[in-house]
C-alpha cells in the first residue's frame, strides 16, 4: 500500500516539473524568435537609412592578430561582444584585411 501511496504523490509532482520544463523551453524558444526579428527588422532600417554598424575597436583582437593568433583573436573578439563563432570570425577576418595581417 506504501508503494502505491507513494506513486499517487509522485506522479503528479514529475508531471508538473516535465510541464514546467516544456513551457520554459517554449518561452525560451519564444523570445529567441522575437529577438531574431527584431534585430532583422533593425537591420532592415539600419540599411534603409544607410547606416553601418561600425567594427568595435578591440585592442586585445589586434594585439592576437599581430602575433598571428587568429583563433585568439576570435575568442576575444567572441568574449567582447558576444556574437557567434562565424559572425566572430568575419569580423575577425575584416579587421585582419583592413590592418594587412
Amino acid at each position: 500500500m506504501d508503494s502505491w501511496l507513494l506513486l499517487a504523490v509522485v506522479l503528479p509532482l514529475l508531471v508538473l516539473l516535465w510541464t514546467e520544463s516544456s513551457s520554459a523551453a517554449r518561452r525560451h524558444r519564444d523570445g529567441i524568435a522575437r529577438l531574431r526579428r527584431v534585430e532583422r527588422k533593425l537591420d532592415l532600417v539600419m540599411e534603409h537609412l544607410g547606416l553601418t554598424d561600425a567594427e568595435p575597436v578591440l585592442p586585445e583582437v589586434s594585439a592576437y592578430l599581430e602575433k598571428g593568433q587568429r583563433i585568439a583573436a576570435i575568442k576575444a573578439y567572441r568574449d567582447a561582444t558576444g556574437v557567434g563563432l562565424r559572425e566572430a570570425k568575419q569580423a575577425v577576418d575584416r579587421i585582419a584585411e583592413r590592418h594587412g595581417h
